[in-house]
């Protein structure tokens, strides 16, 4: 790999997704921040482009058996990239391994606690020293016997499987059964048996009831399908298999995630009776250090934790030694606003930015040199209180002989680095090009810049309109997570923020104040609008999710020609077999199964991503396909469609959120957490009606530039304007200046906070608060 010797990375002809040819320089050894709108290219540049050719030739000299165990990236369109070293990504990545998953094991401090109970813990008199194994539950050494590590027993019963007993077994008693034929399959297969199919269940012999749903035979018998018209029946064999056998199958052995949740509803569930949850053999919780067992230790907040081990890291031995590595460990976690946090937190209840910066802790100890971090907006969720210790942990990396590579938003993150590569101007087809790149404080003669104004001369933000309230949703004695007790007001038809460090409790009283309304008659209907993806396969899309392509085919079907041929509106889905390419069945892509390589996906060789059939692209509406307004950008299609009401009510909300940039058949995994909440507002800004409707938001500003957040903000406003409440949590300094009401958590995180410290006007809560909220938000509103 040919490396410049003047300390520089250079990119020439990058190509990748909106990219347009860009050529650009940074130096290495340094804080690079990449910054531009939402959708202009900076993550294809940072992480499309340069983390994707580090790994790609990294991967160029592993073995192919070695490269299928990898999570693989696609090698980036770029005709060049030199100076580059090896890169380490930490990504918002959204999902974890699995819910065994948790802060300790991620950060590895698990197993130094496990080493500290075996080495050093106490003992009951004439127990055997156990090995750290015997303190995972994730290994056979020290799961639980009974509930083999899981802390609750799931076991299936009768009235589980069968909710309702007057029902016959034709009339589909056994509700766990597979639908479709798989049902009818074992329906037939017991009429085989010789089981009466039209009694009611309740009526069956206790035997036979037991039998059916526990058996643990599986009888083949020859079955003859009942006759239905215009079908062909032919006799089979078949074989029988419990009602519960499929049930604990499914949720043992599925995949998919829909399918385990939906066996998991036929599943009870209680606490094991040996472990009591704790999901350890009885003679790893007999073991304590500090009079605490490894349980309890995991149990506590990391603050707590490095208070608790402080007295012993002067002592001498493996005590010393593996309580002052725990202590270092847990100090970097802390320093990162994550104090609140306990190791056996389960990885799945962490936010995106949480988990990023609790891998970022773990690389603080990992003493790499040489390489580049690529990190993807490691401020997300994260308190003004906080990003100065973000800041000096990412000049701790650099210091080390390392180069730190951030795509950023936050202005006070970009401010620190040592220089800034700007894209953009605007999003999607509008972007992609690279407006600045140099030391930060070149910015300021980059007229182009959207990124210039916020960071150099920060507009100030509409003051609060202090709104008068409809009505009141009263909280009470809310007691949940860290809240203890809780008593707050939540003014309805006002914009109202909850404020507070991370773990303060500001998603918990979300979740509270829901819980609420749903019982409030002044509620009409409570929307939750968050990040989570619209969907998780190419067939979710930004028309589907709208509604915008049920008007589009309408508008097919009403054409002459697919009316003359009889094709309705379900022919233009590519969901539906009629219309769709049948070789990728309406994907746009096959799959591709290579040896030893992970899975790809080709463009589908007969209808190149168009995903339907001929016939159905031979109907043209206004000269284009339904392929073609598929492809159209929503800026696009605005004029297109300008004449057609219902279209041009989604497509002007969609460009008034900011998302003008993107395609109107996008996949929705295609896009990021800002971009799937801003479409799900936009979904409710068309609705015509939204008084007595309570939103709520956790963070919505996340992942967004602070131009966008502009747009976002006044969305939100659009909304209390028409008659809805908006409650939400955030951190974001110019929102919290425009809301009507806040409420103040704290004063920190995890059992430190959860109560409410002020609540009122900004203005109220900046001069009142003894959160560490206030004197940020006193200071930007002096500032505005």
């Amino acid at each position: 790999m040919e490396i410049d010797d003047d300390g520089m990375v250079r990119v020439r002809g990058a190509r990748v997704h909106n990219l347009r040819d860009v050529a650009v320089a940074v130096p290495r050894g340094a804080v690079v921040a990449f910054t531009g709108v939402s959708g202009s290219g900076k993550s294809s540049l940072a992480f499309g482009t340069l983390f994707a050719e580090a790994q790609h030739r990294y991967l160029e000299s592993v073995s192919p058996y070695a490269r299928r165990l990898l999570r693989q990236v696609e090698a980036p369109l770029v005709d060049s990239v030199t100076g580059m070293p090896p890169a380490v990504a930490l990504e918002q990545r959204r999902s974890v391994p699995s819910s065994r998953s948790s802060v300790g094991t991620i950060s590895t401090m698990s197993n130094l606690l496990r080493m500290l109970l075996s080495r050093c813990g106490d003992y009951p008199a004439g127990a055997a020293r156990l090995d750290s194994d015997a303190f995972s539950p994730n290994t056979p050494a020290g799961a639980c016997p009974e509930c083999h590590g899981q802390g609750v027993l799931h076991r299936v019963t009768e009235r589980s499987l069968v909710p309702d007993p007057s029902l016959s077994i034709r009339e589909g008693a056994v509700a766990s059964w597979p639908g479709a034929w798989q049902g009818k399959n074992l329906r037939d297969i017991l009429g085989a048996l010789g089981h009466d199919l039209d009694r009611p269940w309740r009526e069956l012999p206790a035997q036979e009831r037991e039998w059916i749903l526990f058996t643990e035979e599986q009888p083949v018998v020859t079955v003859h399908p009942e006759r239905e018209p215009g079908r062909v029946q032919r006799p089979y064999r078949g074989r029988y298999s419990s009602a519960r056998r499929l049930v604990l199958k499914a949720f043992s052995e599925s995949r998919s995630e829909a399918t385990r949740a939906k066996a998991a509803a036929f599943l009870e569930q209680s606490p094991c009776p040996v472990c009591h949850g704790h999901r350890l053999r009885p003679e790893a919780l007999e073991v304590t250090f500090a009079g605490l067992p490894i349980t309890e230790l995991a149990a506590l907040p990391a603050d707590r934790l490095a208070a608790l081990l402080h007295p012993f890291t002067a002592q001498e031995g493996p005590t010393g030694l593996l309580t002052a590595d725990l202590a270092d460990r847990l100090a970097a976690l802390r320093r990162l606003g994550l104090g609140y946090l306990s190791l056996d937190r389960a990885a799945p209840t962490l936010s995106t930015g949480e988990l990023q910066r609790l891998r970022l802790a773990t690389q603080l100890r990992s003493g790499l040199f040489g390489v580049v971090y690529v990190l993807d907006e490691p401020s997300a969720g994260l308190h003004p209180a906080d990003t100065e210790a973000l800041r000096e942990v990412l000049a701790e990396l650099r210091a080390a002989g390392n180069s730190v590579f951030v795509v950023e938003h936050d202005m006070a993150v970009v401010r620190g680095a040592d220089w800034l590569v700007d894209v953009g101007p605007g999003a999607g087809a509008g972007g992609g090009r690279v407006l600045y790149s140099g030391p930060v404080d070149g910015l300021r003669d980059v007229a182009g810049s959207a990124t210039r104004r916020f960071l150099f001369a920060p507009p100030a933000a509409p003051p609060s309109r202090g709104r008068t309230p409809s009505g009141v949703l009263r909280l009470r004695g809310v007691t949940r997570h860290n809240l203890h007790d809780v008593d707050v007001d939540v003014p309805l038809g006002v914009l109202t923020a909850v404020t507070g460090v991370s773990g303060a409790g500001k998603s918990t009283l979300l979740g509270a104040a829901a819980e609420a309304a749903a019982a409030d008659p002044s509620v009409g209907r409570v929307v939750t609008v968050d990040q989570t993806p619209l969907g998780r396969t190419p067939r979710s899309n930004l028309a589907t999710y709208t509604g915008l392509l049920d008007v589009v085919r309408k508008l097919f079907a009403a054409t002459d020609e697919a009316r003359r041929r009889g094709y309705d509106a379900g022919r233009f889905s590519f969901n539906v077999a009629s219309g769709r390419c049948p070789t990728c069945e309406g994907a746009g892509a096959i799959e591709v199964e290579l040896l030893f390589l992970p899975t790809a996906w080709n463009p589908c060789p007969d209808c190149h991503g168009s995903r339907y059939n001929p016939q159905t692209l031979e109907i043209a509406y206004r000269g284009a396909t339904i392929a073609d307004v598929l492809a159209l950008t929503v800026d696009a299609a605005a004029p297109f469609l300008a004449d057609v009401p219902a279209a041009a009510r989604v497509l002007t909300v969609l460009q008034q959120v900011g998302l003008g940039y993107l395609r109107l058949g996008q996949p929705a995994p295609e896009l990021s957490g800002g971009e799937a909440q801003r479409v799900k507002l936009a979904a409710e800004l068309h609705h015509a009606r939204r008084d007595r409707t309570l939103y709520l938001l956790d963070e919505p500003t996340t992942g967004l530039h602070p131009a966008d957040s502009e747009v976002l903000t006044a969305q939100l406003h659009r909304l209390v304007d028409a008659g809805a409440t908006v409650l939400l949590a955030e951190h974001h300094l110019p929102l919290l200046a425009t809301a009507d009401h806040l409420v103040d958590l704290g004063p920190s995180g995890g059992a430190g906070g959860g109560r409410v410290l002020a609540t009122g006007t900004p203005a109220v809560v900046a001069a009142t608060s003894t959160g560490p909220t206030a004197p940020y938000l006193a200071a930007h509103l002096r500032s505005d």
